[in-house]
C-alpha cells in the first residue's frame, strides 16, 4: 500500500453562501454605491437650479430688450408724424399771404382766365394737405381762434359777435395756423342780457 499524502483529507474552510471570503456580496456594493449616487443626484439638481436661473435671466433680458424696442419704434414714429406736420404746416404759413390775394380777386371779381385755374389748383393742393379756412360772419367771438381788430356795439346782437371778416383763419387738423382776424359787435351798454331776454319772452307767451 502506498503511503497517503498528509493533508490531501483535509476540506477548506468555504462559506456555505458560495462566495469567497475576500469576495464583497451585493448587499456590501450597494451600500458603497449609495452615497456615490445621492451626490451626484445633488450636483445635477444644483446644475439644474443653475441653468433655470440662468435661463430665467435671459428670458427677462430678452424681455426688457423687446419691450424697449417697442418704445424706441413708437418714439421714432410719433417724431417722424411731428416732423411732417411742423414741415407741412411752415409751408402752408408760407403760402396764406398767396391764399389770401386769390380770396380777394375772387371778391373782386378778378378770378378769371387761366388765373383762376391756377388759383383753384393752388386750393385744391392745401386743402387736401389738411389746411381748412374758418371764420364765418354772425359767429359768436372765440378768442381762442379769433383776433379782434376792430370793435363796436350793435342793438341787435346778444353776445360778443363776429361781424365782419377781415382776413380768414386757418386750421390744420386741430392746430390753428391763424387765427381769423375780425371786426366785433357787442350789444349796447344797458341792453338786457340774452337770458334776461328769454325769461322774459317766456313771461309773455304766459
Amino acid at each position: 500500500m502506498s503511503e497517503e499524502t498528509p493533508g490531501f483529507d483535509e476540506k477548506p474552510d468555504v462559506p456555505t453562501d458560495g462566495t469567497t471570503p475576500d469576495e464583497p456580496t451585493a448587499a456590501d456594493s450597494k451600500e458603497a454605491a449609495a452615497p456615490a449616487g445621492d451626490a451626484t443626484d445633488v450636483a445635477l439638481t444644483a446644475q439644474l437650479d443653475q441653468v433655470r436661473t440662468a435661463l430665467g435671466e435671459r428670458t427677462a433680458d430678452l424681455q426688457r430688450l423687446q419691450a424697449e424696442y417697442q418704445n424706441y419704434r413708437r418714439r421714432v414714429e410719433r417724431d417722424r408724424v411731428t416732423v411732417k406736420e411742423i414741415a407741412v404746416a411752415n409751408l402752408l404759413t408760407e403760402l396764406l399771404p398767396t391764399l389770401d390775394d386769390i380770396g380777394r380777386a375772387r371778391e373782386h371779381g378778378e378770378l378769371v382766365g387761366g388765373f383762376k385755374s391756377v388759383a383753384e389748383a393752388l386750393e385744391t393742393v392745401v386743402a387736401k394737405m389738411g389746411l381748412q379756412q374758418f371764420g364765418k360772419e354772425g359767429e359768436p367771438f372765440d378768442p381762442t381762434i379769433h383776433e379782434a381788430l376792430m370793435h363796436s356795439y350793435a342793438p341787435d346782437v346778444t353776445e360778443t359777435t363776429c361781424v365782419a371778416i377781415l382776413q380768414p383763419g386757418y386750421r390744420i387738423g386741430e392746430r390753428t395756423v391763424r387765427p381769423a382776424r375780425v371786426a366785433v359787435a357787442e350789444p349796447q351798454p344797458g341792453a338786457p342780457a340774452k337770458s334776461e331776454e328769454s325769461d322774459d319772452s317766456e313771461k309773455d307767451t304766459k
